[in-house]
């Protein structure tokens, strides 16, 4: 492929996703475990990580990687509507706030910007791929 006529990077979002999952992974287990093992709710956002590196390692097969993708989209965008409220409670802790269980608050944040961010490069992948079907 010329460089001088290529757009932008096609990203691997199979591995991607599986990176995104394993930060979801350890940001659940972590925090269910610093919450002394009190609240098996520490552990949502590993439940999404998991299904994100499933997802992931399913969709590098070529055959499967379009709907193993927008599953995974799907699933960050559900993770995402959860867990955004964390970022307002995070906002309010910065500001001096005291909120009830700030780690779950945290969690939560951390979360729904991950997802986010996850959301994001599979919007941009998406794209991409459009517009290279409709060039070729």
């Amino acid at each position: 492929m010329d460089s001088a006529n290529s757009g932008p990077k096609q990203l691997n979002m199979p591995g991607i996703a599986v990176g995104f999952g394993i930060s979801l992974l350890a940001l659940g287990i972590g925090v269910y475990l610093a919450s002394g093992r009190s609240s098996l709710t520490a552990l949502i956002p590993a439940a999404f990580g998991l299904a994100l590196v499933v997802l992931g390692s399913v969709a590098k097969r070529p055959s499967a990687t379009k709907h193993a993708m927008h599953a995974a989209a799907v699933i960050a965008l559900l993770g995402f509507l959860g867990s955004v409220d964390g970022i307002v409670g995070l906002a309010q802790m910065i500001s001096g706030a005291t909120v009830e269980l700030p780690l779950a608050v945290a969690s939560k944040a951390v979360m729904a910007v991950d997802l986010a961010a996850f959301l994001w490069l599979c919007v941009r992948s998406f794209r991409q791929a459009r517009l290279a079907r409709a060039e070729s």
